[in-house]
């Protein structure tokens, strides 16, 4: 039988700061420089920050809208193919960043975290039926929050954003174990912030590690660069960097999701 292509790609990370919400910016550029019609939504409702990112203004309508039921997901999404060259549509749905925002996302019960699944659901006819999406991408929150567990549940494929870090190694190794695992979801290993991850030797040490460690494939490793350090998230590199190393990296990811050559 042949496995469902990866159509909803959820971003995760066991802690802040490896690098998750670069990496998605930068596969859902990529995916639209390749001629995709690709959604990237920011879930991270605790700490939204694609909005400072985009350099977002007057946004009508929010995620947090949608899912409270408020409004369509059509009011939600913005159209910003025209900042992305190649023949493919870009468009983002942001999380509204005001204090209020945060706290009242924050203090949502289970109940609604159900009906909030639901709606996330439903995306897949909206969307990828509908309006004809090829890709939908979550920026999640980091760790367990509900949030997260919801994309995850909705995803068909999980990127694992983590470092070498070992408190990093051991939580991304436990959620592996009880949370992607429980759900059964197809699972890509990205290493960010590699020393030396260049070399031949570095690469087969790491690819042997992840697989006696985590289990799962690798699906890249991102050097330490100290220019997207520097950028401070003032770039999108697949736009801004088309050259760069770390652009090129970003095509091989696609090119093993595009193949479905995670296994």
């Amino acid at each position: 039988m042949k496995t469902r292509m990866s159509k909803i790609i959820a971003v995760h990370s066991y802690k802040g700061g490896t690098g998750k919400t670069l990496l998605s910016v930068n596969l859902a550029a990529t995916l639209a420089k390749q001629g995709k019609k690709v959604c990237l939504f920011d879930l991270d409702f605790r700490a939204p920050s694609l909005f400072a990112i985009l350099k977002m203004e007057n946004v009508q309508s929010w995620l947090n809208d949608y899912l409270n039921g408020a409004c369509d997901i059509n009011k939600v999404l913005v159209d910003l193919s025209s900042t992305i060259s190649g023949n493919g549509k870009f468009f983002v749905g942001l999380a509204n960043p005001a204090t209020e925002a945060i706290r009242d996302m924050s203090a949502k019960d289970r109940k609604w975290e159900m009906r909030a699944l639901g709606r996330l659901l439903s995306l897949r006819n909206a969307l990828l039926n509908d309006g004809k999406f090829d890709y939908i991408i979550f920026d999640t929150s980091p760790g367990l929050q509900y949030s997260s567990i919801n994309a995850i549940v909705t995803a068909d494929l999980v990127v694992v954003a983590t470092t070498s870090d070992r408190s990093d190694v051991d939580g991304t190794r436990r959620m592996l174990r009880e949370l992607y695992n429980l759900f059964e979801k197809k699972t890509g290993l990205v290493i960010n912030k590699v020393l030396d991850a260049a070399s031949k030797s570095k690469r087969d040490e790491m690819d042997s590690k992840v697989k006696s460690i985590y289990q799962v494939p690798l699906l890249g490793l991102v050097p330490c660069f100290c220019d997207i350090l520097r950028a401070e998230g003032n770039l999108i590199f697949v736009r801004d960097k088309p050259d760069h190393p770390f652009t090129k990296l970003l095509d091989e990811m696609v090119k093993k999701i595009e193949a479905n050559d995670i296994n």
